[in-house]
């Protein structure tokens, strides 16, 4: 592995949903520390773009490169490296705060960074950790999920809209969250509509052409 790479580079993307091309020629890089805002139009293809970077859609073309390597050849190596939280937030219902965190990191099957009370805390939910997900507003149920990215050991996280239904507190806790990831040399690549203001600074801007 080279020194001198960044952790994850996208190299003349392409990607269609149906029979319509989303973008094409799509390059860019993301480095340790750093923070990028994928920005778009309704039907963009934000969300195609942030599943194709995790894996879970495949590009029509172009490659993906993980510290230097093809992904293809660094498969485990960038699993674990990466942690990706999508538009929902993949919580049950029925179980509480601590149970859903617990589950998460248990499934992630990586040892965890902090303990799950510890991330319920650095979101302001500790006082909550025992109800029910189903009992909780929908801006904690999105701090819950949020949790999670400081459980799991990843250097890049992947966030598609992590600001939905947060209010004001929420996403100064969050922006705080974000900014222990950064200074611990993660990096951050999230999707959003709105502009951004991260305590840290304001993140690399990436545009989607249709």
């Amino acid at each position: 592995m080279r020194e001198d790479v960044p952790l994850l580079e996208v190299a003349d993307l392409e990607c269609w949903r149906g029979d319509r091309r989303l973008f094409r020629g799509l390059s860019f890089a993301i480095d340790s520390g750093e923070a990028a805002q994928i920005t778009g139009t309704n039907g963009s293809g934000k969300t195609t773009l942030m599943r194709a970077l995790c894996g879970l859609t495949r590009p029509q073309s172009g490659e993906l490169r993980w510290r230097g390597e093809a992904v293809e050849q660094s498969s485990s190596a960038f699993r674990a490296g990466i942690l990706y939280l999508g538009h929902e937030n993949g919580l049950k219902s029925e179980l509480s705060a601590m149970e859903n965190l617990r589950a998460l990191t248990d499934i992630a099957g990586r040892p965890r960074a902090v303990s799950p009370e510890q991330g319920l805390a650095r979101l302001d939910l500790l006082d909550y950790a025992d109800q029910p997900v189903r009992t909780l507003s929908s801006g904690q149920r999105r701090r819950v999920a949020l949790a999670r990215m400081a459980l799991v050991d990843a250097s890049l996280w992947l966030l598609d809209e992590p600001f939905t239904a947060l209010d004001e507190r929420g996403v100064e806790l969050v922006n705080g969250l974000f900014d222990e990831h950064l200074t611990g040399g993660g990096a951050l690549l999230f999707t959003s509509h709105s502009p951004v203001a991260l305590t840290s600074g304001a993140p690399t801007k990436i545009g989607l052409n249709q």
